[in-house]
């Protein structure tokens, strides 16, 4: 099973995002391309990381009819990039035809619960009852199901994951800051080496490598926490 750190590029602008990579002179790291970038700069930022050499998470968590979610699949597949991603709470039919509109040209996770969610607020806003594990628990079974590759979930739940669902079905987990860090809106954190000790294949890092004082020296730092 691959593992890799994924640095979550949320710049909003092509000149920020590429100022950045290029301080990355001996390893071109995996990166995320969410919502905040895309949106401010179209496909082209993907095609432009992508022909740097770059592996890419495109990361617009579709939640739609599943109609909708098939048909924008079907045009996210012509990027190449490696991993994208449906929110699970869309149902298992939205999921389905997510992965049919993508075919094999790319790794489809689902998100489950947002790292942002505690249980309190599942409860009181969401009107969840069942305990935050066991919701992404279950949500990640429906994603199997669905014929999906995996799931996005925060660090403390992939270990279940992958009891329940195989070593084989992914487990992206963002979530992760170093001991020393702030934890920003964040609610269920864990360390890069505490979310290898928990089974994590890939964990998405952004702030604490994008807003360090030596970004390369954060993420040298969190690949080895993480990998080795």
């Amino acid at each position: 099973m691959p593992k890799d750190v994924i640095i979550a590029c949320d710049f909003n602008s092509k000149e920020a995002t590429l100022s950045f990579l290029e301080k990355f002179t001996k390893r071109k790291p995996f990166v995320k391309i969410g919502m905040e970038l895309y949106y401010s700069c179209g496909p082209e930022i993907v095609k432009e990381i992508k022909a740097r050499g770059h592996k890419i998470f495109l990361d617009l968590k579709l939640h739609d009819i599943p109609n909708t979610v098939k048909k924008s699949m079907a045009v996210l597949k012509d990027l190449d990039v490696d991993i994208t991603n449906c929110h699970a709470a869309g149902t298992s039919a939205m999921m389905a035809a997510a992965k049919e509109g993508l075919g094999n040209n790319a790794k489809l996770i689902a998100v489950t619960q947002l790292t942002s969610t505690d249980q309190a607020a599942l409860t009181n806003q969401l009107l969840i009852d069942e305990p935050i594990d066991e919701v992404v628990i279950h949500y990640a079974k429906n994603a199997k199901a669905s014929g999906l590759d995996g799931i996005v979930c925060s660090p403390h739940e992939a270990k279940d994951v992958h009891e329940y669902c195989g070593n084989d079905f992914l487990t992206i987990c963002p979530g992760v800051r170093f001991a020393d860090s702030a934890s920003d809106d964040q609610k269920r954190i864990m360390t890069p080496k505490q979310a290898k000790e928990n089974g994590c294949d890939y964990i998405v890092v952004g702030r604490p490598i994008t807003q360090a004082d030596d970004p390369v020296k954060a993420y040298e730092r969190c690949v080895k926490e993480f990998l080795q």
